[in-house]
């Protein structure tokens, strides 16, 4: 079920939202809300293929189960569980996502369509893989049965994160009134969902035809000019910037209508004036996860220089691997990595010679070309169509006997200017939001003169983009995250 589809506009939402204030309010507890609202969201992740609910229903009774081992065993009986536990989720991950790859790849004929991939079978997985070692470690006490499944299962997260972590959630499932209807939560709650709306609809949406364009050319024989691969790639970095954004911003938005409040995943990627900013910035919560479940368990920066930049490149390439069952999302990882090692090493060369850091307008410049070579070959589906895309931007030409020429008109023009003036001048919407409390984190910075308040304009102004939304509800588009 999409966000953006007017049945969960109108019809899930809303009854879900009703239904889950009733119970709370009438029995006074926050079980019975607790339980429908994890029934709700199971439904959720069935409606696009009901028998996948049954495998997340399994994932999070087998998990549930050996978290309850691991606590209460002692000994060799600990590490035997979480292995188990590791060689469940890994291998359903490895089936249902990377066993087609696998058998490609060493040229071994697999029917097509035989495998089907579930939604957002990486983000649950990854997020009872950190539940497990956080128990292993002692890290958690003990937990209920409805704790764990809402923790898992609540719709807002499920499909494209934020990778939530326990500690961060299931205590807010306890407090007090958590599921009871509160205005100063459901307004601003709305109001950021229809923002990220805004963003997906409005603004990714209108992108994405001119990269579809760009990388259909580019699996052709037709030669791409040189404006063409910069417009098209310009145009793919501003889709999944606001795609990803606009769903980060919707998942913060419900959670906020129903009391809860989730961990920022998104924070103007784009404005970083380096790669090592720009990972602090974009799916935040992947990166932590990366961080503290595979890079610092490799060593992380404790074993000296050579063996922290060998652990960075593992990481990157596990992450560009973790997006996709392809060798070109691998390349991706790998490509971020290598940006990653010239990045700490020219910071390493700059404390030892007290050199001074480049200019920030260039730092970010510099940063958002080295973005948009890598999600070339995120976004191609093949390295031949990578490869002319890419040799187009730096070695096209504008025209030729063999190249029609690429003209942009006024609209594309337009498009493009409002694009770079939203993303590297203006602030983003959790900072709008900023004395609403949107997440987890207090967010940085002012909040700017014309940030949200419960005001008429506002008010106006949000009704108009959800009227604008709802006129393009008959064009949905799934988002882009949703394929991990």
């Amino acid at each position: 079920m999409l966000f953006n589809s007017s049945v969960f506009l109108f019809v899930f939402l809303p009854v879900v939202a009703l239904v889950t204030f009733l119970l709370a309010r009438v029995t006074r507890s926050n079980a019975p809300a607790q339980a429908f609202l994890s029934a709700a969201s199971l439904f959720f992740y069935g409606w696009w293929n009901p028998p996948f609910a049954l495998l997340l229903v399994g994932s999070i009774l087998i998990n549930y189960t050996l978290g309850s081992l691991l606590r209460a065993a002692s000994g060799p009986m600990r590490v035997t569980c979480l292995v188990l536990g590791m060689l469940a989720n890994l291998g359903v991950l490895a089936y249902f996502k990377y066993w087609a790859f696998l058998c490609t790849t060493l040229g071994l004929h697999v029917p097509e369509s035989s495998i089907f991939l579930p939604l957002a079978i990486s983000f649950f997985t990854f997020t009872q893989i950190t539940y497990l070692c956080d128990m292993y470690s002692g890290k958690i006490e003990s937990n209920g049965f409805l704790d764990y499944v809402l923790f898992v299962a609540f719709f807002p997260h499920l499909i494209a994160g934020p990778i939530v972590h326990h500690r961060q959630l299931i205590p807010q499932f306890r407090g007090e009134g958590v599921f009871r209807a509160r205005w100063e939560n459901i307004v601003p709650g709305l109001a950021l969902f229809i923002l990220g709306l805004s963003k997906k609809m409005l603004i990714a949406d209108l992108f994405a035809p001119f990269a579809t364009d760009l990388f259909h050319q580019a699996a052709g024989n037709e030669a791409l000019p040189l404006a063409h691969a910069w417009y098209g790639m310009i145009a793919y970095a501003f889709q999944i910037y606001f795609d990803f954004s606009g769903y980060s911003d919707m998942a913060l938005g419900l959670a906020l209508v129903f009391n809860l409040r989730f961990p920022m995943n998104f924070n103007s990627p784009y404005q970083a004036a380096s790669v090592i900013d720009f990972w602090r910035r974009w799916h935040i919560t992947l990166s932590q996860f990366l961080r503290d479940y595979l890079y610092i368990p490799l060593g992380g920066s404790r074993c000296g220089m050579p063996r922290m930049l060998t652990n960075l490149m593992i990481t990157m390439l596990i992450g560009g691997l973790w997006h996709g069952a392809n060798w070109t999302f691998v390349f991706w990882g790998g490509l971020h990595g290598s940006f990653l090692i010239v990045n700490h090493l020219w910071a390493h060369h700059r404390k030892r010679t007290g050199r001074a850091p480049l200019p920030r307008a260039a730092g970010v410049a510099l940063t958002f070309v080295c973005v948009l070579i890598a999600w070339v070959f995120f976004r191609a589906e093949t390295f031949s169509a990578g490869w002319k895309v890419l040799t187009a931007m730096f070695g096209g030409t504008l025209m030729s006997d063999t190249v029609k020429p690429f003209i942009l008109k006024v609209p594309q023009v337009l498009m493009l200017l409002a694009g770079l003036y939203i993303v590297f001048k203006r602030p983003n919407t959790l900072q709008l939001m900023r004395d609403q409390r949107p997440c987890i984190e207090p967010v940085e910075g002012e909040m700017p003169a014309q940030g949200w308040k419960l005001t008429p304009r506002w008010a106006v102004a949000c009704g108009v983009l959800f009227a604008v939304c709802l006129i393009r509800l008959n064009q949905p588009s799934p988002f882009i995250y949703f394929q991990f």
